[in-house]
């Protein structure tokens, strides 16, 4: 029996990865930093631009007219909309679906089938999100509905699941050198490319690999391997670095990650 919603999606490489879905309680903790964040700048901003009104209302009254004052107001309000979808648009583009508060959190947005969020999805989520909040549909929404989708995730074609943790495992051996090799790797490498499913499929490996003829394993290591330089950006291994034992650092430096 579980305790949370499930999903699961099937890799490119046929291997089946399972990931929980956030919950509310998780996304409605998010959301809290998320607003601290966002009430933090706004109210800078807001004395910036009040300090600003004051020094330019009165020049501009007397070249542009009585309504000059409405239109000052209107572009401070439209700005704040901006800047309040715009957070959520920007970070969740940038850092692969998750905004500081979802990093915290530990949750993530994906689309659908489990590919990265983009710029049109995030976009989505954000303009409906005041739709959301109002009333708590929202909130209605992600506790009554299958998926736990609010509209902004309908309307995009996202859900929200929470990141991968360890996974202890009796199968799952780390060597030495990883343990090593890790430290270095989060220095060389860009590991915030690693998605969830990135993440699921080498974990996949690492606790199988030991059932596995030797051929098979050495020859999808490899494979792994690759496709995981590609990702983070290296192009060459040092030299002393097996692919297993690369494998295994990546598993590690992802669980650590630095923000």
């Amino acid at each position: 029996m579980h305790l949370f919603n499930r999903i699961k999606f099937t890799t490119p490489e046929s291997v089946e990865i399972e990931f929980t879905l956030a919950g509310i309680g998780s996304r409605a903790l998010a959301l809290m930093i998320d607003y601290l964040i966002l009430a933090f700048t706004l109210v800078v901003i807001a004395l910036i631009w009040s300090f600003i009104f004051q020094q330019i209302t009165d020049v501009g009254v007397s070249i542009f007219g009585s309504n000059f004052g409405l239109w000052l107001i209107a572009i401070s309000l439209l700005s704040l909309f901006f800047i309040y979808t715009g957070y959520f648009v920007f970070f969740e583009t940038l850092w692969q679906g998750q905004t500081p508060g979802k990093r915290i959190a530990k949750i993530r947005v994906v689309r659908d089938d489990g590919r990265p969020v983009g710029l049109q999805q995030a976009a989505l989520r954000a303009l409906l999100r005041p739709i959301d909040e109002s009333l708590f549909i929202g909130a209605f929404l992600i506790t009554f509905s299958n998926r736990e989708k609010r509209l902004g995730d309908l309307a995009a074609g996202t859900i929200v699941i929470q990141s991968e943790t360890v996974v202890k495992s009796s199968s799952l051996a780390i060597s030495e050198a990883a343990k090593s090799f890790h430290i270095q790797l989060r220095e060389i490498a860009d590991l915030s490319s690693l998605l969830p499913d990135d993440f699921a499929i080498i974990r996949e490996y690492l606790q199988r690999r030991s059932g596995m003829s030797k051929k098979a394993r050495i020859a999808l290591s490899l494979k792994l391997t690759q496709q995981v330089q590609s990702i983070i950006n290296l192009e060459i291994l040092p030299g002393n670095i097996a692919s297993d034992v690369f494998l295994e650092a990546v598993y590690l430096a992802y669980q650590q990650p630095e923000y």
